[in-house]
């Protein structure tokens, strides 16, 4: 009996020996994968609107220039849907590891929670802010051969034909339909608005004539407006933007006081390691202060602007703030 009772003390201490041996050897393999350096292979950066609009041409850009400083590729992927709230929501889900960011907007972190009742995530506790890339205005367009010559002109004919006379959006809840309703609430126009999955179809039919007028950021419109195929009426800013210096505001046209402008920033996961977010935030700003990012930046309708991910946790606090009073303003809500 007394053999039997030494063997089993053995057996429980060479069993109690292995698993804290085991248990030492995962802790350390833990450890060493959290101190493993940081990119060790291809980051995702998703894109939660259609590919060819701006926020896409923007990112794609932005992907290669990040590539080039992480030493690792930057893959960017569309997630288009629901006002960017589809692919938003799958960022907020990824892994918190930098290896997933989400190149955000004013339309995801600003409008959105003021627009649908059910966010599948929430822009505030669900992200952490990495940095703003660029701010932009939005212009006003119609179809090249659309008798349509001024605001005033889109007013008047509206008001005198309701029904007839339609806008296109990117989607429900974007800056798109949200530029036009506040547009439609302080000029009394008489327009219909017909929501599309992305700006690109919504684009299509505007230069097809299909649909009367669009708002979108100049960043999406600039190529169609230098190609002559839409017709830019007015952009949304209280002053004239460099790039299309000979276009009116809206102010200017006669909608007094109508000041809109959209913005573009990069998101990670909440709880994404403070270090792998201020690398994030280095890199960014290293990108945004070369002069060949600025000069295309400012080619495609979007000013330069950036700092730290403090300050794009405060500019998404207001945003939302001033978003959700425009869309009480202009009546605007998503069916």
């Amino acid at each position: 009996m007394k053999n039997s009772n030494i063997k089993n003390s053995l057996i429980r201490k060479v069993s109690a020996a292995f698993l804290a041996t085991m248990f030492a050897g995962c802790l350390s393999a833990s450890a060493l994968a959290q101190t493993a350096p940081w990119p060790s292979r291809p980051i995702k950066m998703v894109i939660p609107f259609g590919a060819g609009g701006g926020t896409d041409v923007i990112g794609r850009f932005l992907a290669q220039k990040l590539s080039e400083g992480l030493g690792q590729t930057v893959v960017v992927e569309t997630r288009p849907g629901a006002g960017g709230s589809l692919g938003s929501a799958e960022v907020a889900r990824a892994p918190a590891d930098g290896y997933t960011i989400l190149l955000g907007s004013s339309s995801t972190h600003g409008i959105n929670p003021g627009m649908y009742a059910k966010l599948p995530y929430d822009p505030i506790e669900d992200f952490e802010p990495i940095g703003l890339i660029a701010t932009n205005l939005f212009v006003m367009s119609v179809p090249k051969d659309s008798p349509v010559k001024t605001v005033a002109d889109l007013v008047r004919l509206s008001q005198a034909s309701p029904g007839q006379y339609d806008y296109a959006s990117s989607g429900n809840g974007t800056t798109s339909h949200l530029a036009a309703a506040l547009f439609v609430s302080m000029s009394g126009a008489k327009l219909t608005h017909i929501p599309y999955k992305s700006n690109v179809p919504g684009l299509t039919d505007l230069m097809a004539g299909r649909v009367a007028m669009m708002f979108d950021n100049i960043t999406a419109m600039q190529r169609q407006i230098s190609a002559g195929t839409i017709r830019p009426l007015a952009t949304t800013g209280l002053k004239r933007t460099t790039v299309l210096n000979d276009v009116p505001t809206l102010d200017e046209a006669g909608v007094k006081g109508y000041d809109l402008r959209g913005w573009f920033c990069l998101l990670a996961p909440a709880g994404t390691p403070a270090e792998i977010v201020n690398r994030l935030n280095q890199e960014l700003v290293r990108v945004i202060a070369m002069p060949e990012v600025a000069e295309k930046l400012v080619s495609l309708g979007a000013d330069p602007e950036t700092g730290t991910p403090q300050e794009l946790k405060a500019l998404i606090a207001s945003e939302i703030v001033k978003y959700k009073n425009i869309i009480d303003l202009a009546g605007a809500k998503v069916e």
